[in-house]
């Protein structure tokens, strides 16, 4: 997850510039971004610098550096695909999820792919995160798909495994994600809820980058089973035992929405040929692509 840094109050002073007194009448009128904590007032930075952007006088013709063209995060076989038949020229940087809103956050990216998930799943907790995100205070989630994701073994399920919990039981061989990947993250959910310590999985080789690559170590026999969409399974000639269905949504800075990038995208997204690929590929539910799950 993204980590905010957060300020007391001489610290924050010191940062804006401005009397201890001051800023308490600001805190008073309610008219500064802060959090109390066992008594004392917290600031967090990245809201600060929200607030003082918020209240910037820019001269005319001034315009705010847009981030370089990427989608960063999650990488997805369907936006692969849209990405490239829409036109929008947009670059795909598949480093998962978190690493991917780390990069949208920074003005590394212009949209960030994600799907997270929680032992808790109530709430979808990519609306959640991105809303408990004060680096994020304005950000827009666009509905991509609902994906389903599930257990990728070899074709024909040769080991019989029916379940996550018995491949560990069986010592069998995970092929896994790096820290703070979607796909990895359900892992170490799912395992949780089963009272299941993630430490005590047979791990096979280092984390793939991507649910290809994952399906490929399954597919080469250096892994015997590992977490993937079904779109990827099926790509790769693999049994696939289905878990969840999950959000898989788009993240990007309300400024950045209106953008032509984003906006070819967004266009191709409503498209009968986007359907019409996505139930080739199976495993998704675009009913709600291109809807507005979240305005910040």
């Amino acid at each position: 997850m993204l980590q905010d840094v957060y300020f007391t109050t001489a610290e924050t002073a010191d940062y804006l510039r401005i009397k201890e007194r001051k800023l308490y009448e600001l805190v008073a009128e309610g008219a500064i971004p802060c959090t109390k904590v066992t008594g004392k007032w917290l600031f967090p930075r990245s809201a600060l610098d929200s607030w003082l952007n918020a209240g910037m006088v820019t001269p005319a013709g001034f315009t705010a550096a847009q981030p370089p063209p990427i989608v960063a995060g999650s990488h997805d076989l369907l936006l692969e695909w849209s990405v490239r038949e829409s036109g929008c020229g947009l670059a795909i940087l598949a480093e998962g999820s978190a690493r991917g809103l780390e990069r949208l956050t920074a003005g590394d990216a212009q949209i960030a792919a994600i799907h997270f998930h929680a032992a808790d799943e109530t709430v979808s907790p990519n609306a959640a995160l991105v809303s408990a995100e004060p680096a994020l205070s304005d950000a827009v989630v666009i509905g991509f798909a609902r994906r389903e994701q599930g257990l990728v073994v070899p074709a024909g399920n040769p080991k019989g495994v029916e379940s996550i919990v018995e491949a560990l039981d069986r010592d069998l061989r995970f092929a896994v994600r790096q820290p703070g990947a979607g796909a990895q993250l359900l892992l170490e959910a799912m395992l949780k809820r089963a009272g299941r310590d993630a430490d005590v999985i047979a791990v096979a080789g280092p984390p793939a980058a991507t649910g290809s690559e994952l399906a490929h170590a399954v597919r080469a026999g250096r892994a015997d089973c590992g977490i993937a969409p079904r779109s990827v399974a099926d790509a790769h000639g693999l049994d696939f035992l289905p878990l969840v269905w999950e959000r898989f949504d788009l993240v990007l800075k309300r400024r950045s929405y209106f953008e032509p990038g984003p906006q070819a995208l967004f266009a191709f997204m409503r498209q009968p040929r986007f359907a019409a690929r996505a139930e080739e590929f199976g495993g998704y539910d675009v009913s709600e692509a291109g809807q507005v799950l979240l305005n910040r």
